[in-house]
């Protein structure tokens, strides 16, 4: 039997933290420490058998105790904010909840030799770009959250090379899946459909609708996101993870049609936003042992099951922007 190691996983009750820990705990013999601080996630996502604490890594110095305390071998730096179209407008809280959460997390991994830092950054480095998306291309981001990020990757990469951190970088791409947040109108347009169609609401398109994408069904990823911890050939890399296969728009809200048996798509106002964003994915194939193995349809029909099973909470929606100037319409509070 492998010898046991304990993993924190940051971000825990959102949908790469939750589905990662449950694949931890079915999988594998290690012990799990998660932390959330339930802002975009939901305790009911988090195993019974995490140990679980709650508070928000840049307000507090919880982090740097508990990781003295639980002595962690890998640390999934999963938490964050995804809402690329929002953080023009929230500013101030895309850099806190990314930068300065992520700084804590660097910093506890030096002080106390964490073998591997895995951080998941985004698809958003890339900008408008020339997809697809390689790993070797300059990132060139076109919003906050996007800077963001590349910010963090900067600040891994010099901690690797200034303090022997060793960690490895992923960039997921759309992931979606059971334990999604659907009730988050920023962010996750196919949650956003499945809780607007739950709701009799037309599903909101924004422009046109023929931006490509490409869709990574959770399932798929869980495996080599652990490889990313633990595989010596992740050591210090940048792997782009997801799926191989780009939509548009357009093809996908009907594809979600097609499982629903019903909907109505509606047109609104286009966002600043990537108008193609898709990437390679040899290289998790060759590093991390990607495959693709679920196509959209079957992934949104296993979503939607679950869907199904959620009670109907209350949808996320922020009362006060920090930036009103240029807010959409669609994001008014009226």
């Amino acid at each position: 039997m492998k010898e046991n190691k304990t993993i924190l996983i940051t971000g825990v009750a959102g949908l790469l933290g939750s589905r990662l820990a449950d694949w931890l705990v079915e999988n594998t013999n290690h012990n799990i420490v998660g932390v959330d601080d339930l802002s975009g996630g939901y305790i009911d996502n988090v195993h019974n058998q995490v140990q679980f604490h709650q508070f928000d890594l840049a307000e507090s110095d919880r982090l740097e105790k508990l990781v003295k305390v639980t002595n962690p071998n890998v640390v999934y730096h999963l938490a964050a904010y995804a809402a690329e179209g929002l953080s023009p407008f929230m500013r101030s809280f895309n850099y806190k909840n990314n930068l300065m959460s992520t700084s804590k997390v660097i910093n506890a991994c030096i002080n106390y030799e964490v073998d591997r830092l895995v951080f998941t950054s985004t698809m958003a480095v890339y900008g408008h770009g020339n997809p697809p998306f390689d790993e070797e291309d300059t990132p060139t981001p076109i919003d906050p959250y996007g800077i963001a990020k590349y910010a963090c990757e900067m600040d891994i990469q010099v901690a690797g090379e200034q303090h022997g951190l060793d960690w490895c970088i992923i960039r997921p791409h759309n992931v979606y899946g059971e334990k999604q947040n659907i009730w988050d109108r920023y962010r996750n347009v196919l949650g956003i459909w499945m809780y607007q169609h739950m709701n009799n609401e037309k599903m909101t398109i924004f422009g046109d609708g023929e931006q490509k994408r490409a869709f990574s069904y959770m399932g798929d990823c869980l495996e080599p996101l652990y490889k990313a911890g633990f595989d010596k050939r992740a050591s210090k890399e940048i792997i782009n993870l997801g799926s191989s296969k780009f939509y548009t728009i357009n093809q996908a809200n009907e594809i979600l049609i097609d499982v629903l048996k019903e909907g109505t798509p509606i047109y609104l106002e286009p966002r600043h936003e990537v108008k193609n964003a898709h990437p390679t994915w040899e290289k998790s194939m060759e590093l991390l042992d990607y495959e693709d193995t679920t196509d959209l349809k079957t992934g949104l029909h296993n979503m939607w099951i679950w869907a199904q099973t959620q009670p109907n909470r209350q949808r996320k929606s922020w009362e006060i922007y920090e930036v009103e100037k240029g807010i959409y319409d669609f994001w008014k509070n009226k």
